[in-house]
């Protein structure tokens, strides 16, 4: 597979996150949607948080199982703790700065989206190095089985970054919705480029990690906003929903049987 079709297949990939955005625009959803939409989101993610951490930690386990370089081991073990503790502490920082500047009124839902999106941004720009990488070896049913799956993972991401702008009174713009999508959606793209001319499993690890780490943040608020409504059935169903969402999309990328 040459490099434009490889490019092109990671550009879809990750540009149908713009599917789940204009749900963004809802004005004043009610209680009930606005509280799944959170929870689903939570959904979704704890799902993603799952799938990062445990492709994260497979080149690890490898070493472990494997040739037993202690080396390696500290390695990559250094770069998956490191990536963890400053994907998530760096968006502690940013989250305590903005709270600052707004006054200590807290993360705003717009500032929250946004962090959703860089995020699921990072997790996709490893999503991308996996295309990218397969292509550039050869593995073409995989690549298929990659862009396809990846593509619906992305379809149900695009509802996690709007679903803080549920509680809203005003609408979120177009221009604003299409930058979170490119936040998201772009790093893809990128990932997949990157992933065609350079494979190393140490940069997998790390940005697998640091998604995580941003990725548990945005649930740690996202918990927060759904608990507020004091409706757990409405959070519980939510959360299986996006839960289940989020295996149900991967299950079309273990099909092939990789």
């Amino acid at each position: 597979m040459n490099f434009p079709t490889t490019l092109a297949l990671g550009a879809v990939a990750g540009g149908t996150i713009v599917f789940g955005l204009p749900v963004g625009r809802l004005r004043s959803p009610a209680l009930t949607l606005r509280v799944l939409l959170s929870s689903g989101a939570v959904g979704v993610l704890l799902f993603l948080v799952w799938d990062v951490l445990s492709a994260a930690w497979e080149p690890i386990d490898a070493a472990l199982t494997g040739s037993g370089d202690a080396g390696a081991v500290a390695g990559l073990g250094v770069l998956f703790v490191g990536g963890i503790s400053a994907g998530l502490l760096s968006v502690v920082g940013y989250e305590r700065f903005t709270s600052r500047r707004k006054a200590a009124c807290g993360t705003t839902s717009r500032s929250l989206a946004t962090l959703v999106a860089i995020g699921i941004g990072v997790h996709n720009l490893a999503e991308g190095l996996a295309i990218g990488q397969s292509a550039a070896s050869g593995a073409l049913g995989l690549v298929a089985v990659l862009v396809v799956g990846f593509a619906l993972h992305n379809a149900t991401e695009g509802f996690g970054i709007v679903a803080p702008l549920a509680a809203d009174a005003e609408r979120p713009s177009w221009r604003f919705l299409l930058l979170l999508g490119a936040i998201g959606g772009v790093p893809t793209f990128i990932g997949t480029a990157i992933g065609w001319a350079y494979s190393s499993t140490v940069l997998s690890v790390l940005f697998l990690s640091l998604a995580a780490g941003s990725i548990l943040f945005v649930i740690i608020q996202l918990l927060g906003i759904a608990a507020r409504a004091r409706r757990t059935d409405l959070v519980a169903y939510g959360v299986l929903a996006g839960l289940f969402a989020g295996f149900a999309t991967d299950a079309v990328i273990t099909f092939g049987g990789v």
